[in-house]
């Protein structure tokens, strides 16, 4: 007897049925409609309030910011005025210089020089009108003498002069400097002509431990309320002011009436309410709400303090921002009512969807039990191809898999390529491809080369899968090899490209022509005891001579095979096969081929060993670029290329194999192959077994990769394929497939 049902067990169940859905999910949207209605004020309001607060915040620091860099402007430039302190120098010299200091100095008011022994003062600042003009005074028995000046073209041009009383040896600024005998700053005071309020950081000169001089550099109210005048909040104002109500910098200051005399600009004089309440308290905090007669305010304060100017000194400076509320908060209303329309469009839009969910509820699971029927039958059939049990997949890509599969009786591991019926581009010729895909692998079969990939089977399922049966290789393409360990000694590029030769010959005496060598499809292995076994790869868009259904007549290797006589292949994707790093010129423009430009692809193959870069750098998205260097331009020096030592038979010898005409090229592999071993190879150069061994014995596999399905599938067959093979690993744990290519 079954046991009863726990009640939640029940509850889920009545919950996830047809009727559960229409009832749960419109009850749970109105909840969570209503309690949004409900909190939503509150929470838009929260969080307009803390966004506020934030962007104050960040308002009044990038002012304090930007006043302190101001300030700190002071330390550099009285490095660069002390050395013109010296009575002795040419004056309008030193003015001129003077006048440049000041240039591109934001903030900055005065710059100014003060003898000790006769009061002379030279001095360049920033006018109200944004000019520079530089002044001199001497005082004489009759006062002081003080003429301005224009520096134009390099020169001074008298501007106007006046007679004063002004005595800089008096003035608040050279009294400090005389009595701290170092850098400071002064408080705040009203500048001598323009009674503007302003501070200055000052510096006395010695000689010989006597006083000399007087540096400063002055920031009036004007010069720094530029940084304030722009607040990025809207009816935002930033101040900047002492800690006894002095205001050192403020929006309009242009605008404010300098008090009479020698009176500081006070906070009062500003006759603004915010700022009388902000000043009203003690000890202003970061933020400080403010409720006036107007409305409420949010004020924000930030401490000018630390080193400015080089001199660690406390400042008893500030930075406020104030900020009407109203414009804070403004935004709050519209987001409660867009609250409110959202949870009213959510509820109906819900309702909508719960029923859609309960009337295809029922539906959807008797198509998921289908589903996997179906699922369970396919993967079935589809693990059994021939001989050969499926036993993981390396690689996916658009027309089909690759996996690693095991011989059922043998227990002999290969790996399978499988392209799918759907994938043909066209359907109605079925029985001529398979017709096709029969003669071609029974060509590749027969090849003999121990450097070509061998095949062990082939077939077509019932459901119309395609599929080959090949050797599981242990190793690396060449372009993994390069990418991971540099550039190759020629003495076992040699190697490599004898063993790719032999591979050649028997094609091009089958009358095949590869039509994409390229680092990828070339793979360097181990089998055994038996390391550096190159076996060359996908024969997926191979030319066939005689290339139809009923040809059987032997073709001599060097009769040109025209693209006129191609037959239907199995994919088909552009006119131009090959990769534009790697194909010969002939094969670029489309005309006769024989086995020669397969030679010129292994050239290029060469040079990617030995310098660890292609004959011509491509640049991504630029394919006709490189292919237009492939037909015209000459070939670069390869020694001027690659490091270390080559053989010059080695350089003559791709030199010819990158020839741009085919008649100016080895003439078949063999050749090739039969020159590359006559290169003399000196003893510490050589390639030897050991070193090949030592090699192998420190190679590491790299991680499989789980999945590559950005890729095309590609069937190994000699026809036209696809231009791009499909990548299942580079580098495999258990062993690469025969599908390398991630170019």
């Amino acid at each position: 007897m079954a046991a009863p049902e726990k009640p939640a067990v029940r509850i889920a169940r009545a919950l996830a049925s047809p009727i559960g859905v229409l009832i749960t999910v419109p009850l749970l949207v109105v909840a969570v409609g209503v309690g949004i209605l409900l909190v939503g004020r509150d929470a838009t309001r929260s969080a307009s309030w803390g966004m506020a607060k934030k962007q104050l915040l960040e308002q009044a620091r990038s002012v304090q910011a930007d006043v302190t860099f101001a300030l700190d402007q002071a330390g550099p430039l009285m490095d660069r005025v002390r050395p013109l302190a010296d009575p002795s120098r040419n004056v309008e010299d030193t003015l001129i210089r003077l006048h440049d200091l000041v240039v591109a100095r934001p903030g900055v008011s005065y710059v100014s020089i003060s003898f000790e022994a006769d009061g002379t003062f030279m001095h360049a600042n920033f006018t109200k009108d944004k000019v520079i003009e530089v002044q001199e005074s001497r005082i004489t028995p009759s006062g002081t003498q003080v003429k301005w000046f224009l520096v134009k073209g390099g020169k001074l041009e008298p501007l106007r002069e006046k007679v004063t009383q002004y005595d800089p040896r008096k003035r608040p600024f050279y009294e400090l400097a005389k009595k701290t005998g170092a850098r400071a700053w002064t408080a705040p005071y009203t500048f001598y002509l323009s009674h503007e309020t302003g501070i200055t950081c000052t510096e006395p000169v010695f000689e010989n431990g006597a006083l000399k001089a007087v540096l400063t550099v002055d920031f009036d109210i004007n010069a720094l309320s530029s940084y304030v005048a722009r607040p990025a909040l809207d009816e935002a104002k930033s101040i900047v002011y002492a800690g006894d109500g002095v205001i050192l910098a403020y929006p309009a200051a242009e605008k404010i009436e300098v008090p009479p005399g020698d009176r500081l600009l006070m906070q009062t004089d500003l006759k603004d309410p915010a700022l009388h309440a902000l000043f009203a308290r003690a000890m202003p905090k970061e933020l400080t709400f403010m409720e006036l007669d107007d409305g409420a305010y949010l004020a924000s304060v930030a401490p000018i303090a630390g080193k400015r100017g080089g001199v660690s000194v406390p400042l008893d400076w500030y930075v406020a921002t104030i900020v009407p509320v109203r414009t804070l908060l403004g935004p709050t209303k519209k987001l409660e009512r867009s609250s409110a329309l959202a949870s009213g469009a959510a509820l109906a839009i819900a309702l909508g969807i719960s029923l859609m969910l309960a009337w295809n509820l029922v539906r959807m699971r008797r198509q998921v039990a289908a589903s996997k029927e179906e699922a369970r039958n396919a993967e079935a059939r589809v693990r059994e191809m021939g001989s050969y049990k499926l036993v993981a997949r390396l690689g996916a890509g658009g027309m089909g898999e690759v996996w690693k599969a095991e011989h059922k009786m043998l227990a002999r591991s290969a790996a399978i390529k499988l392209i799918r019926p759907e994938a043909l581009h066209d359907p109605d010729s079925v029985g001529e491809i398979r017709e096709r895909f029969r003669r071609e692998a029974q060509t590749l079969a027969s090849m003999q080369s121990r450097h070509t990939i061998e095949i062990f089977d082939f077939g077509v399922t019932d459901a119309g899968v395609f599929y080959y049966v090949m050797e599981l290789l242990d190793g690396l393409d060449l372009e993994s090899l390069v990418v991971r360990y540099g550039a190759q000694p020629p003495a076992r590029v040699i190697q490599i490209l004898i063993q790719a030769c032999s591979s050649l010959a028997e094609a091009h005496d089958a009358k095949l022509l590869h039509r994409d060598i390229k680092p990828p499809n070339l793979f360097v292995s181990r089998a055994a005891d038996e390391v550096d076994i190159v076996k060359l790869l996908d024969f997926g868009i191979v030319q066939v001579a005689n290339d139809s259904l009923d040809a059987g007549k032997p073709r001599p290797l060097h009769e040109p095979i025209a693209p006129t006589q191609e037959t239907p292949h199995l994919t088909q994707v552009g006119a131009m096969l090959g990769t534009p790093g790697f194909m010969a010129p002939e094969q670029i423009l489309g005309t006769e081929l024989d086995g020669r430009a397969d030679i010129y692809a292994l050239g290029c193959v060469a040079w990617w060993l030995l310098c660890g870069q292609e004959v011509f750098k491509r640049v991504e998205g630029a394919e006709a670029k490189i292919l237009h260097k492939h037909l015209y331009d000459p070939v670069p020096s390869l020694r001027d290329t690659m490091r270390g030592w080559c053989p010059v038979e080695l350089e003559l010898a791709i030199i010819s194999m990158l020839a741009k005409e085919a008649e100016q090229r080895p003439r078949d592999a063999r050749e090739l192959a039969e020159a590359l071993r006559a290169i003399p190879i000196p003893d510490e150069h050589a390639w030897t077994v050991a070193k090949a061994r030592a090699w192998w014995e420190a190679y590491e596999p790299a991680k499989p990769v789980a999945s590559v399905a950005t890729n095309e599938q590609q069937v190994i067959m000699p026809g036209k394929s696809e231009q791009r093979p499909l990548a299942a690993t580079s580098e495999d744990a258990i062993g690469p497939t025969v599908v390398p290519g991630r170019r």
